[in-house]
């Protein structure tokens, strides 16, 4: 009878702690700089974590709020963990282990200065032609939301006069805003500088060419960079499920344009977009969803490209 007590007792428990784990982890806390492409991979994601039985909550912060949020357990994970570009960052949260790296899931990315494909014919090809031609650029580049690590190397340039830029300014807004400028610029044959990557739809959008001479600033291969998954410390040991979905993800160049002109050309919302590509590529959840299962402990592939293919 003793033992019955006990075993009953202990398999309260066990039932009261997949609860608990149930309740902590059926909203995940996703963080999204105002990117595009994280906007697409938060969309995917949150596609995925909604057909398996979890919520997804998306906080749009400044890139140095989201790695204090991830320290202070208020944001779950962030897919855009640019390296080289967040070194800065890396070296704070994640060396100190503040913050867990948990995976690479985007390789093969262009992340530095760049000009109209006129611009270049005209003359500008690196960093040292930008000086030769302040006049035409009016002394400015346009670079993204305030507090980006790509924005804090441009101001430290310009603060050091590195390639003759000492006095130039550098126009922080969003990205959205930044694009509608260069979008005018280009119609009227303006000059323009601006910070540009890929994966984006401006690639397509625009006839533009990255700068040649930014190293130092942004990388090698043009700022080519590799893209993590960070998540908050302890996060994969509380939730393992929605660890290992986390660790699974992999994203391509073809797949992030496509849903952000989807979105920004198109005027999709990105879960719509989101939906509707993965309706049209079950097979990525085959790598994505294996070893993870619903949140209701069903086999995660079989649920979720029924619900998706709805």
């Amino acid at each position: 009878m003793k033992h019955g007590i006990i075993a009953t007792f202990t398999l309260a428990l066990v039932s009261l702690s997949a609860q608990a784990e149930d309740q902590a982890c059926g909203t995940v806390r996703l963080a999204d700089p105002g990117w595009s492409d994280i906007a697409a991979t938060n969309a995917l994601t949150g596609a995925v974590l909604g057909a398996l039985g979890y919520t997804s909550k998306v906080e749009t912060l400044a890139v140095p709020i989201i790695y204090g949020g991830m320290r202070n357990g208020q944001v779950d994970a962030f897919l855009g963990n640019w390296m080289p570009a967040q070194q800065a960052h890396y070296d704070q949260f994640v060396k100190t282990g503040q913050v867990t790296e948990l995976a690479q899931n985007l390789v093969g990315t262009e992340f530095t200065l760049a000009v109209p494909t006129y611009v270049w014919e005209g003359g500008v090809k690196s960093f040292d032609d930008l000086a030769k031609h302040a006049d035409q650029f009016g002394k400015k580049i346009y670079g993204i939301g305030a507090g980006a690590p790509a924005n804090q190397s441009l101001q430290k340039i310009i603060q050091d006069n590195e390639f003759g830029l000492g006095g130039w300014q550098l126009v922080e807004s969003s990205e959205q805003a930044m694009l509608s400028q260069v979008g005018r610029a280009v119609k009227r044959d303006k000059w323009v500088v601006f910070l540009g990557w890929e994966p984006h739809p401006m690639n397509t959008r625009f006839k533009m060419a990255y700068l040649q001479g930014g190293d130092d600033v942004f990388g090698p291969n043009y700022g080519g960079a590799t893209i993590y998954t960070n998540v908050r410390k302890g996060y994969v040991q509380e939730c393992p499920n929605v660890g290992k979905l986390l660790t699974n993800l992999s994203f391509t160049l073809d797949m992030e344009n496509q849903l952000m002109d989807a979105v920004l050309n198109e005027n999709q919302k990105p879960r719509d977009a989101a939906k509707a590509w993965l309706k049209a590529n079950p097979q990525v959840l085959d790598t994505w969803l294996a070893g993870v299962t619903s949140i209701d402990g069903k086999p995660a592939v079989d649920v979720a490209k029924a619900k998706l293919a709805k």
